[in-house]
């Protein structure tokens, strides 16, 4: 059976009637808060570093911030994947499901047919 790559939710920083969502470092600040959710848990001590956990990262794309959430969060831990797409919906966010290009462009995944 053939391996899929994980999914990728991309939230956007515009509502869904368009506005650029405010404050201007929402993403930083979200994926902040994702930060220790990471493959192996999270590290303390003195060879601790800051960073961004591999599932939740802030991006800039044409122009609009985002934050680039990998499906694999859910697995890892299911309540931190809930509060980040509660935290898209409470405030109205655009989602939607796509791929970094290695160039940095989005790519949405395209909708089945009906």
């Amino acid at each position: 059976m053939p391996q899929t790559e994980p999914r990728q939710f991309f939230i956007q920083g515009k509502t869904q009637d368009g506005r650029a969502f405010r404050p201007s470092d929402w993403a930083e600040r979200l994926a902040g808060a994702m930060s220790c959710f990471r493959p192996g848990g999270a590290k303390g001590g003195i060879g601790s570093f800051i960073g961004y956990s591999p599932y939740c990262v802030p991006r800039l794309i044409d122009g609009v911030k985002n934050v680039i959430v990998d499906e694999r969060l859910k697995a890892l831990e299911p309540m931190a994947w809930d509060f980040v797409m509660n935290f898209a919906r409470d405030n109205k966010l655009q989602v939607v499901e796509g791929t970094l290009l290695p160039d940095g462009t989005f790519q949405p995944t395209p909708k089945p047919a009906p």
